[in-house]
């Protein structure tokens, strides 16, 4: 089954405004540049923690997000309450999604690296326990479980790098869907500009 893109709007409670700030800081003066212009947009509220353990939810909507290159998913729980997730490939609306420490290993499940085999794919994984994911939640990123040792897990990330993570830590199975991202035209400089782009001017 192809993803199907929601074209509804957003969840209200899960948005707030992002501010345009055009590359200046709070003097006025440009502290980033080749920045500005850019289309208005909302804040999408991501669950990168995934703290919701043992509350089984379901995916009802595929959504785009302006603020990333990944797609996301709006996961509604049994007890009613709505959270946004980063959409990994083959989660299909109707999917059932769980957070625990004795979840299975399918995809969109989030558990922790000691209770996750060698050989899988993750993404959306912690540094430090508690923290929330922040490694792996470009389009299509994924890391893969190579080793255990001891009180460590070692991943290998899309860079090619192995690195350890404490067996706390935790990811959620899967990769980042989106995957043709990177086979993405921008066709025209404007499009570059509502993207709050502005001109690299050399010479």
């Amino acid at each position: 089954m192809a993803k199907s893109i929601s074209s509804q709007k957003p969840q209200k409670s899960l948005i707030k405004i992002l501010k345009k700030h055009s590359g200046r800081d709070r003097s006025g003066k440009i502290s980033v540049r080749h920045q500005g212009n850019r289309q208005k947009r909302y804040y999408r509220i991501i669950d990168f923690k995934r703290d919701k353990y043992d509350v089984e939810g379901v995916v009802t909507k595929i959504e785009y997000d302006p603020n990333r290159n990944a797609d996301i998913a709006l996961i509604e729980y049994k007890d009613g309450e709505k959270r946004y997730i980063l959409h990994p490939v083959k989660l299909e609306i109707g999917s059932k999604i769980l957070s625990s420490k004795t979840a299975e290993i399918v995809v969109g499940n989030a558990l922790p690296l000691d209770n996750i085999p060698v050989g899988i794919e993750v993404h959306n994984i912690e540094l430090y326990e508690g923290q929330g994911g922040i490694m792996a939640r470009g389009a299509g990123t994924y890391a893969v479980v190579v080793a255990k040792d001891g009180y460590y897990v070692h991943l290998k990330l899309a860079s090619g790098e192995v690195r350890k993570f404490n067996k706390k830590c935790c990811a959620t199975v899967g990769r980042v869907g989106n995957i043709e991202h990177k086979d993405m035209v921008i066709g025209k400089a404007g499009r570059k500009r509502l993207m709050g782009i502005r001109p690299t001017v050399r010479g």
